[in-house]
């Protein structure tokens, strides 16, 4: 029988979602191993786990590479791939907010807003539910300093603990959503292997509801 293609993103979700499946009963000792290996397997030879780049998972799950995958709201959002998304993990829990400096409060939906964000597509959408017209910015790393240098007017970026918004002078001046990890399936994988894949989503399902409980 063929593995179970699992997409991970390389980092924290990576590690919790290693810690979920082995609550299921999965042997992922083999995940565990200091290597720079992109593809591993559990110790059954039952999945096959690729880790890639958080915003590579749900191209890998579209177009069937992977069968399952673990990737958070945010870049579900973004990427707005055509992938069924199963459960919320709970985990990897944070806001998308629009944030500037304090004063800026009262104008963060007036037409030609200048807004910073790697999530440009999340920004459009958020925008154009006002009916606003903004100039989006599309920065890579360190959307704060658009505010502080002038560049933009707001921004529109995840805020875990707002530390690095306190710091550059910047507060949250809207919420636009709630995030959290999410596990994502291939639409035809859901078809041709539900009999693997739905007792699997179960499992992980009874775990996040015991560890809500506690």
């Amino acid at each position: 029988m063929r593995q179970i293609t699992v997409a991970l993103a390389k980092g924290r979700l990576a590690e919790k979602t290693v810690e979920i499946l082995e609550k299921c009963g999965i042997n992922c000792g083999p995940l565990k191993a200091d290597t720079r290996k992109l593809v591993l397997f559990d110790a059954e030879n039952k999945y096959r786990f690729i880790f890639v780049k958080p915003a590579d998972v749900p191209t890998y799950i579209e177009r069937g590479a992977a069968d399952i995958g673990v990737v958070g709201k945010d870049t579900l959002l973004e990427e707005s791939k055509d992938i069924y998304e199963m459960l919320d993990l709970k985990f990897g829990a944070c806001k998308m907010c629009v944030a500037g400096f304090k004063e800026r409060k009262d104008s963060i939906t007036q037409n030609n807003l200048r807004v910073a964000s790697k999530y440009v597509n999340v920004a459009k959408d958020f925008y154009a539910s006002k009916g606003v017209d903004v100039d989006i910015v599309k920065l890579t790393g360190s959307v704060e300093l658009g505010p502080v240098i002038g560049l933009t007017d707001v921004i529109v970026d995840i805020v875990e603990s707002g530390k690095t918004l306190e710091a550059n002078g910047l507060v949250v001046l809207e919420e636009i959503c709630r995030l959290s990890a999410r596990l994502v399936v291939n639409k035809v994988s859901l078809k041709t292997r539900k009999d693997e894949i739905m007792p699997l989503i179960a499992k992980i399902s009874e775990v996040i509801d015991k560890e809500e409980c506690k």
